[in-house]
């Protein structure tokens, strides 16, 4: 292998693990988008459980 056939070997493997690198910062922000959307579906969820059970016990404290 001669320097030239190096170098090139060299440039390529640091290119596909650049592009590697670039594809895992890419779905670690779609993940981060995920589990935010999951985490603000829960909360929704949990108030919207909460509000019912409050309006299912009738007499009860009512809250706004």
């Amino acid at each position: 292998m001669d320097l030239n056939e190096f170098e090139l070997r060299y440039r390529e493997q640091i290119n596909e693990i650049l592009n590697r690198l670039q594809s895992a910062i890419a779905l670690s922000s779609q993940l981060e988008q995920l589990v935010t959307d999951a985490g603000d579906a829960v909360q929704r969820l949990s108030r919207d459980v909460e509000q019912f059970l409050i309006e299912q016990r009738p007499g009860e404290d009512r809250r706004p």
